[in-house]
Formats: structure tokens, C-alpha cells, sequence
């Protein structure tokens, strides 16, 4: 790590007076070479202080941003409880952007009764750009949420809300009309072995076989537009209902996993890929998918990606403290 002003300053000014006092020593302090030198060595020591001094600043600013972009990110992307019920959780987010935490991505999850509730979903955009979007989104799943609505009504307050909260960017023009989020909505009740699922335009979850008996897609018979799109959107929505066993896994996923491709434009083939690992535990899982997503594309990954993982696990165990949105 490299010094900072003030000893750059000390530095240069002990550099100075080491010259001042050989050519004195020598009697040369008034020749014409040692005030060159002097000058010389004085200018690039004010250079060097006011470079440290501009770079220092530099990082104390970007650890303020890093810090307030940490908190925003707490407060949107709220940290999934490792376990809900009867389901054990593990969730990853990368922002498109460096040095950024927050993007275009969302997942939150919420207790009723009896139940786990839990969202995925995709702001059209990425980056910092989509923020505002991202807390439009979250902001109504948790408020839809304590009213403890069934799962196809909780879609539809959403929808009203996100129709509402995006038409405030009505008046920028063209590009704030065509805003809009694809999502999953999932249902996990704790006392039948299923899952409630409603689409909103979202890649469909994977449902991980327990024993490795395969990967299926839980694509719905139906699915509905994505949120925010207005006079196409729905005012009611229909749920599909999926088996999930104890044991079995799925996984949520944006399309900043799947579109992610190689030097040779190949898509990253996620169902395989998870498939190979189904029996990990939903950390372990997230882990080596997140590793082999960076082979695939070399490290360059060019937008946003979150996905959560949700394991079945059987009874929700007592006297355990239940996970909350």
C-alpha cells in the first residue's frame, strides 16, 4: 500500500535537505548544477505529495460510495434467512457494474401462515440505472405481503403497485413507458409437498430431483406478462402447482445466468451444469455454479445475475426460529 501525503511530503523534504547539506559540505550549495537539482527535486516532490493526496482522496471516496451502496443493498436486497419452515435457502447477486452492489436484479422472500412466499425477478436495464426500479418491485411484494394474501391476489396488488410506482417516469419520454420487471411469484406451503408457481415473463425455476433423478423446468400452462406493462396487464392471475418432496431443490435463477456466454457465443448451459451437483446443499450448489459461470465466460460477466436456491427439507422443525422477509 502506498504512502500517503504526508509522509510523501516528509520524504520529499528529507530528500532535499540531504542535498542542501552535501553541497554545503562540499561548498558547491550556490553552483548553478546543485540549484538545478534543487529545484528539480523540490518540483517533483510537490508533485508527488499533490499525486498521493488526489489518490487518497480517490479511495476514501470510493469506500464511501462502497459503503452506502452495502447499506443500499441491505436494505433492497435483504439477506435470506438459511432457513424458512420446512425449507432451507441460500441466495447470490452480482451487479453488472464494478464497485456496485445494487442493480436490475431482485429476490425477496416472506412468511404467512403456514407458508414460505418468495420472489425472483429481472428490471428491465441494469446496473445503477435500474435501482429505482429494483425498490419500486420489493417495495410492493413486502407491502403485499403482510396482508397475507393468497398467491395470486398478492401477484395482482404487485402488479397495481409497480404499474403505479413506474408510471411516475411517465414524462421522461419513450424509454421510462417501455419500463417494465419479469418475475416468478412461488407458494411453498409447509404442511403438503408442493409449490404454487405464477410467471410474470421469468425464466422458469429448475426443480432439482432429489438422488439426482433429473432437472425439470417448472414452466406454467399460462404465464402472464411481465409487471408494469399496463393496459396488457392482468387484473387476476392463475397459479400452477408443482410436486416438491423433501429433498428435492429448486432453483431461481435471472437471465444473467443463462445468457451468459463463452469466447464462442455458446450460452451457459445452467440445467446441465446443475444437474451434475443436484445433491449439494443450496450453498454448495450456488458456489459451483458461480465458479463454473466465470469458466464459462473467462471472468467477463456482463450483467446482472442473482438466484436462490430453496431445498425441502420436511417438517419445519420446533423450538427453531422461522425466517422473516
Amino acid at each position: 500500500m502506498g504512502a500517503g501525503p504526508t509522509a510523501t511530503a516528509v520524504m520529499g523534504g528529507l530528500a532535499v535537505l540531504a542535498l542542501v547539506c552535501a553541497a554545503v559540505e562540499r561548498k558547491m550549495l550556490a553552483s548553478e548544477n546543485v540549484l538545478v537539482e534543487l529545484l528539480s527535486l523540490g518540483a517533483v516532490g510537490v508533485l508527488m505529495t499533490s499525486l498521493t493526496f488526489l489518490r487518497c482522496r480517490r479511495a476514501r471516496e470510493l469506500q464511501r460510495a462502497r459503503r452506502v451502496s452495502d447499506a443500499a443493498q441491505r436494505v433492497l436486497l435483504r439477506p435470506l434467512p438459511r432457513r424458512s419452515g420446512p425449507v432451507s435457502l441460500a441466495s447470490v447477486y452480482r451487479s453488472a457494474e464494478a464497485d456496485t452492489y445494487v442493480g436490475g436484479d431482485l429476490y425477496a422472500m416472506a412468511r404467512t401462515h403456514g407458508s414460505t412466499r418468495l420472489m425472483i425477478g429481472d428490471v428491465r436495464g441494469k446496473g445503477l440505472a435500474s435501482i429505482s426500479d429494483t425498490a419500486v418491485v420489493l417495495g410492493a411484494f413486502r407491502a403485499a405481503a403482510h396482508r397475507q394474501l393468497p398467491l395470486t391476489e398478492l401477484v395482482a396488488a404487485v402488479e397495481q403497485a409497480v404499474r403505479w410506482g413506474l408510471e411516475e417516469f411517465a414524462e421522461i419520454g419513450e424509454e421510462a413507458r417501455e419500463r417494465f420487471v419479469t418475475a416468478v411469484f412461488l407458494d411453498i406451503p409447509d404442511d403438503r409437498p408442493e409449490v404454487g408457481l405464477v410467471s410474470c415473463g421469468h425464466p422458469p425455476p429448475l426443480l432439482l430431483r432429489r438422488g439426482g433423478a433429473g432437472v425439470t423446468a417448472l414452466a406454467v400452462p399460462e404465464p402472464a406478462p411481465p409487471l408494469g406493462l399496463g393496459t396488457i396487464a392482468r387484473d387476476t392471475y392463475t397459479a400452477a402447482s408443482f410436486p416438491f418432496a423433501p429433498g428435492d431443490r429448486l432453483l431461481l435463477y435471472t437471465d444473467g445466468v443463462t445468457e451468459a456466454r463463452d469466447d464462442t457465443g455458446v450460452f451457459y448451459p445452467l440445467a446441465r451444469r446443475a444437474a451434475a451437483w443436484a445433491g449439494d446443499r443450496p450453498e454448495r450448489l450456488l458456489h459451483r455454479i458461480m465458479e463454473d459461470l466465470r469458466a464459462h465466460t473467462g471472468g467477463r460477466l456482463d450483467d446482472d445475475l442473482a438466484m436462490v436456491v430453496v431445498r425441502r427439507e420436511g417438517g419445519s422443525p420446533t423450538g427453531r426460529r422461522e425466517g422473516r422477509m
